[in-house]
């Protein structure tokens, strides 16, 4: 199956064999899932139905869909537990090449497994490469005009649709504004990010700052660095101060 595209969603035919565990048994196991783009930034998984093991019962409800129509909302059913409205599938669809699917929410499965990778947060978009590299760049961090980072060890994160991330040695920043805030946010790639406030000249800026304390096997080169929003603050790299990046982070 080639790309197809339908208005702002795309469909292909995925390679991975995908899983999904709820109570310790797998509610769905296939080879031929689906990557549907139903938002920009990445791709959810539709499970052929042929492929689904647990029992989908019909919960009553509907939802719509401008692009892929009217869906059926199912609870799954694996074993003696029961998940409520944790399927659906748009079994009439404008969209031809998914109306023998079902689409899980994400949260409704204990573990999703990619091969035999666990998977977190979001499938991963076979479009997105991140690429971690170090560098002797300098690279200064501004904050309302008081310098809070000074490094020339940078290690840099080039990540698909993104800017440039900067990430430093804790060495090479003021820690004493910094206070570990209660935020944490997750990445299919890196792993579970922690956040640091930051305070400058009597102002809070909150989550400003964030770092990896175990990163992911394929983004241990980040771990126990920090790195600060390009798009709130003043980056200069080798002197040249940068334009601050408009991003959904802005």
């Amino acid at each position: 199956m080639t790309s197809v595209q339908r208005g702002r969603i795309r469909v292909e035919a995925g390679h991975k064999r995908v899983r999904g565990l709820v109570g310790g048994q797998y509610a769905f196991d296939t080879v031929n899932p689906l990557l549907v783009w139903e938002v920009p930034y990445y791709p959810a998984y539709y499970i052929p139905a042929k492929d689904v093991d647990a029992e989908l019962i019909d919960s009553g409800d509907t939802k719509h869909s401008p692009s892929r129509g009217d869906a059926t909302i199912y609870d799954l059913r694996v074993g003696e537990r029961t998940v409520a409205r944790a399927a659906y599938a748009y079994l009439e669809s404008p969209i031809q090449e998914i109306g023998d699917y079902v689409r899980f929410e994400w949260d409704a499965i204990d573990e999703w497994f990619e091969e035999d990778e666990q998977v977190y947060i979001h499938p991963r978009d076979p479009y997105t490469r991140v690429e971690i590299l170090p560098s002797s760049r300098h690279v200064q961090v501004e904050i309302d005009g008081v310098v809070v980072a000074d490094s020339r060890q940078p290690r840099i994160l080039f990540e698909t649709g993104l800017p440039s991330r900067y990430y430093l040695p804790k060495s090479d920043v003021r820690m004493e504004l910094l206070t570990t805030s209660a935020s944490h946010t997750g990445c299919p790639y890196k792993g579970t990010a922690s956040y640091y406030d930051v305070t400058v000249n009597g102002n809070r800026y909150p989550d400003l700052v964030w770092w990896y304390p175990t990163p992911l096997e394929e983004s241990q080169r980040i771990a126990g660095l920090v790195c600060f929003y390009n798009e709130k603050v003043d980056l200069v790299i080798e002197g040249v101060r940068q334009q601050r990046p408009h991003t959904k982070f802005s």
